[in-house]
């Protein structure tokens, strides 16, 4: 199930452009085989003046299949690049530049996710790869407008959130993550 977009190929007509943190389509597939990869997770919400939240952002996509669910930030970390960085530019690339995330003022994750490519060693799953995600809850004040491969950002309250039916729309287990993220904020009753 590849439901993320591919690392852009350096631009070879550019001197000097060589980051060694893009991979080739071929070189992320015989990683993906042989190590387990770092990703971090967001989940955008939207907070009253107590910092109490308030409403849940979730992302629908099309998978390759044409299948429709619902996720949550997501990305890699790539190699020389902080945590820090790598929550920004993902909240970025989904959400828009003009989402104005507040990132958390402590890199330690709400929880950390391990994704299996069998189902059953986990709740979370990837059949691309074993992965390991570092999960946070990022408060957004600005106005969300999604791109890359986000189809629509829908907010939700933190009740319709933790649903039954929202987490069975939800791809590799991310609606257990999800509730997790609103148990860590007081928000799942």
């Amino acid at each position: 199930m590849s439901v993320r977009t591919p690392d852009p190929e350096p631009s070879p007509d550019l001197p000097g452009n060589t980051n060694p943190g893009w991979l080739s389509d071929v070189e992320l597939e015989e990683i993906r085989r042989r190590l387990p990869l770092l990703y971090v997770e967001a989940v955008p919400v939207r907070v009253d003046g107590f910092g109490v939240v308030t409403e849940v952002g979730v992302l629908l996509r099309a998978t390759a299949l044409g299948e429709m669910t619902r996720t949550l930030v997501s990305g890699r970390v790539m190699y020389g690049e902080t945590i820090r960085d790598a929550l920004f530019r993902h909240l970025e690339k989904d959400l828009g530049p003009m989402a104005f995330p507040l990132l958390p003022a402590s890199p330690v994750p709400f929880q950390v996710a391990e994704y299996f490519p069998l189902p059953g060693l986990s709740p979370y799953s990837d059949d691309r790869q074993h992965a390991v995600a570092l999960a946070y809850v990022v408060p957004v004040s600005g106005t969300c407008e999604p791109r890359q491969d986000a189809l629509e950002l829908t907010w939700m309250t933190p009740e319709e959130a933790s649903s039954d039916a929202v987490s069975a729309e939800m791809e590799g287990g991310r609606g257990t993550l999800l509730r997790a993220a609103l148990a860590s904020v007081g928000r799942l009753r």
